[in-house]
């Protein structure tokens, strides 16, 4: 009997919006997560935007991963997004990414868009896996260093488009999506 790492049982976990308690477990997953690590004040100037909002993914009274998006008349725009290291590959990025894309529809917000770290490879392939595609390469976009950012995007449908699509070529286009 062979076990993949891809295929664990996914982890039960209810979404719901981020509160105030929340921010400790969120500071935690987000240190672990990431080196160049967003502070409680980044999250909270971000969260006091009005379009702005919070949710998180919970199992057993455990925060294990959150999402902070921004609201826009047509889009979804995802600023950040991580999961505990503890329960990777259990379906909990998942769950909350298809709560997001649930809230598409085809009379107000079509697409969901966020910007991945070049090196970052792991999201990279998590969204591509979830349909979302590279469109483009924002040179220089990070304040913390000199590196690139992929600008990934999910849309609801494809809409008759005027102009050829645009097919980076890049580390993404490189891996099977299976």
């Amino acid at each position: 009997m062979s076990f993949d790492l891809n295929q664990q049982q996914a982890l039960k976990v209810q979404v719901r919006w981020l509160i105030r308690r929340d921010m400790t477990e969120i500071l935690r997953i987000e240190r672990e997560s990431f080196e160049f690590a967003w502070t409680e004040e980044d999250f909270l100037c971000c969260l006091r935007q009005r379009n702005c909002i919070g949710m998180v993914s919970e199992c057993d009274h455990n925060i294990v991963g959150f999402m902070i998006y921004e609201l826009h008349k047509s889009r979804m725009h995802i600023l950040n997004f991580a999961v505990a290291p503890s329960v990777h590959r259990q379906q909990v990025g998942t769950q909350m990414v298809q709560k997001l894309i649930d809230k598409l529809s085809q009379q107000r917000r079509k697409e969901v868009l966020l910007e991945v770290r070049e090196r970052n490879l792991a999201a990279q392939l998590f969204f591509q896996k979830l349909g979302f595609r590279a469109v483009c390469v924002m040179k220089n976009y990070y304040d913390d260093t000199s590196e690139d950012a992929y600008v990934m995007r999910l849309r609801l449908y494809d809409e008759a488009e005027t102009c050829p699509r645009f097919s980076p070529r890049n580390r993404i286009s490189e891996y099977d999506a299976a």
